[in-house]
């Protein structure tokens, strides 16, 4: 196992899907939602279509379409057209906002808070997500996630993969590009990220969309670090006196 990389001082993770559980969290959300309305409605179907609306809803913003509009409003007008989809017209605004910000309360992924401790450990580690401020921090309170800054695409007015974003998140850590790690389960967003001159970790989540659409999790030379998870990231990058 290769020792703590030299020159390496910070750890940015993506968030979504790489840190919590969006799938899973929102389902249950929907579930609750359901039985207090007596909705019968398929909530896997419902998680899926409301994540596959996130890239195209950014699109519109990185292409100029829509000006700059945080990730709290995309997923509320990404809400609007599936309840019309769901055939859901019984809830109130309040309920609407409260249903949005199931966002702000996806729980991680079951190593994720001891793998981030440990990293913690010997190194700053900071979200890089295109979720919000005030989601990533709700997040983190809710789920008692040990960060030691929150960085958005909301500071840098840039959604990820723009360059923006990956520079701008070394620029405020006042770091060289190379001396910052994105950690991430999606190979586009780490290559985005390379590119800029960022260290690369490949954190697969195989079960992202669910056990019946398993993501392909083969490891590629091309990232400086390949792990199983964020404890065996802390075991490739932290000096064992560390752990």
């Amino acid at each position: 196992m290769p020792a703590r990389k030299p020159g390496l001082r910070a750890l940015v993770f993506d968030v979504f899907g790489t840190v919590v559980d969006w799938r899973g969290s929102i389902i249950r959300e929907g579930r609750a939602l359901g039985r207090r309305r007596k909705l019968e409605i398929d909530w896997p179907a419902f998680a899926d279509g409301w994540r596959a609306g996130y890239r195209p809803a950014m699109a519109r913003v990185r292409s100029g379409e829509l000006p700059w509009t945080t990730i709290d409003a995309l997923h509320r007008m990404i809400l609007e057209d599936l309840l019309r989809r769901f055939r859901i017209d019984r809830l109130s605004g309040a309920e609407k906002d409260d249903f949005n910000r199931a966002w702000h309360r996806l729980r991680p992924w079951p190593d994720a808070r001891r793998g981030l401790t440990r990293l913690k450990r010997g190194f700053t580690i900071a979200t890089l997500s295109n979720g919000n401020v005030a989601l990533l921090v709700d997040m983190a309170k809710h789920s008692r996630l040990p960060w030691d800054c929150v960085l958005s695409a909301e500071l840098f007015g840039h959604y990820k993969p723009d360059p923006e974003a990956y520079l701008g998140a070394a620029r405020l850590l006042g770091l060289a590009p190379g001396q910052v790690m994105l950690v991430a389960a999606h190979k586009d967003d780490l290559l985005a990220a390379k590119a800029c001159g960022l260290r690369t970790a490949f954190v697969p989540r195989p079960l992202e969309f669910g056990p019946d659409a398993r993501v392909a999790v083969r490891t590629e030379r091309a990232f400086d670090v390949n792990a199983r998870d964020f404890l065996d990231l802390a075991a490739r990058l932290l000096p064992r006196r560390t752990h």
